[in-house]
């Protein structure tokens, strides 16, 4: 308690250096917290967005199927077995069929993924309904990019041909239906989708599916010869980019860290040589030399907690202010990123975040002042009194 009381007495002796030594490492502490709740609100929304739009409360795969290779696409396909159709029935699966295509819109040839999708589907967000508002078999929805890519609008006519079950190749013109916006890539850029039974129809693959999406009311259960894909396994590619991200952007935040520390470890060194006399006169009255060695150590850890007050009194508002009106991204759309991400991101910070962060802070600011401070144990009473240096 002593040593506690002596170093915040010296620390607000000390003044401005004392204060400009703890605005630097609050500006520290702030950026690590905002960085890394902006990384968390990205990966937390990302997944959100992925879930709702492609890969649902999981999937079950052919067996075949393989999303990265294409050549797999045209034999991953199996008839739905009177369990699966009972449970697309009860809306708590939906069946996807998908085939490779060529498209040539404006006289122009573009690779292509057709998928087959029931319009009564509500497991995803995909406005599939849409495909159900008309008795033309010829409608297909697209996203905003596919559009964009392709220079096509609602009413647009599109020719595509494919090669069907048997390896037979045949062609026919769809019309755009509809154009929906969606923050994930993957599921619009070179995606058409079509009516489930239509695109059977054309693959001569009656009653068969790539792969089932499971709805939030699914209870798991095996449905042979149908792999099951957790969310774990279909985001994976996502939570290593993220990784990634959170790992370049330590260095930086290590940077500002290590200048703050850096000042106190400077500012430490300069008050030990300054205070000699004092220093003598501790150990004289008969303190022992950890206990001062600890005065010392206290008084430069001490920078981290008001550090964390400093941080909390502009930090605190800055955080719920994001909160309100998020940080935009409207950037990345110009960037073409494949990856799923928002026109504006709002950070996520997490009370384990802040703890950690206010933990790593303080401990590193303790042992940076620990080390010029050990030079106390070696101080004869009778030099230090007298301020010679050793």
């Amino acid at each position: 308690m002593l040593a506690l009381k002596l170093a915040f007495k010296n620390l607000m002796g000390a003044g401005l250096r004392t204060w400009l030594n703890v605005t630097v490492l609050s500006f520290a502490f702030v950026i690590i917290i905002f960085y890394n709740g902006i990384i968390d609100g990205w990966n937390r929304e990302s997944r959100v967005d992925t879930q709702d739009w492609e890969t649902g409360s999981g999937q079950f795969w052919h067996p075949a199927y393989d999303p990265y290779d294409a050549y797999t696409i045209q034999d991953s396909h199996a008839v739905m077995s009177e369990a699966v159709q009972a449970e697309v029935k009860k809306k708590t699966l939906s069946p996807v069929l998908i085939t490779q295509a060529t498209a040539y819109p404006r006289g122009r040839m573009q690779g292509v993924i057709l998928k087959g999708i029931d319009p009564a589907q509500n497991v995803l967000k995909l406005p599939s309904s849409t495909l159900a508002e008309s008795d033309e078999n010829d409608y297909a929805i697209i996203g905003k990019r596919m559009a964009e890519s392709s220079k096509l609008k609602v009413g647009d006519k599109l020719l595509i041909r494919w090669r069907d079950k048997n390896g037979t190749f045949d062609a026919r013109e769809i019309r755009i239906s509809s154009i929906f916006r969606c923050d994930v890539p993957v599921v619009d850029k070179g995606k058409i989708y079509l009516r489930l039974e239509v695109l059977q129809k054309m693959m001569g693959m009656e009653n068969e599916a790539t792969l089932l999406v499971a709805g939030n009311d699914f209870v798991k259960k095996d449905l042979n010869p149908w792999m099951f894909r957790d969310n774990n396994f279909l985001l994976a590619d996502m939570d290593k980019i993220i990784k990634a991200k959170k790992a370049g952007g330590s260095i930086i935040q290590g940077l500002l860290l290590i200048i703050a520390l850096i000042a106190i470890f400077d500012t430490q060194v300069l008050t030990i040589f300054r205070r000699q006399k004092e220093i003598g006169t501790y150990i004289a009255l008969g303190m022992t030399r950890s206990q001062v060695v600890g005065i010392f150590t206290v008084e430069g850890g001490a920078h981290s907690i008001l550090a964390a007050l400093l941080g909390a009194i502009y930090g605190i508002p800055l955080f719920l202010w994001l909160n309100t009106v998020g940080m935009s991204m409207g950037y990345a759309k110009n960037m073409k990123i494949d990856l799923p991400i928002r026109e504006v991101i709002y950070p996520y910070v997490s009370l384990q975040l802040v703890i950690f962060t206010v933990i790593m802070v303080v401990i590193s600011a303790t042992i940076v002042s620990y080390l010029p401070a050990r030079r106390i144990s070696k101080m004869e009473p009778t030099d230090a009194l007298k301020g010679k240096i050793q």
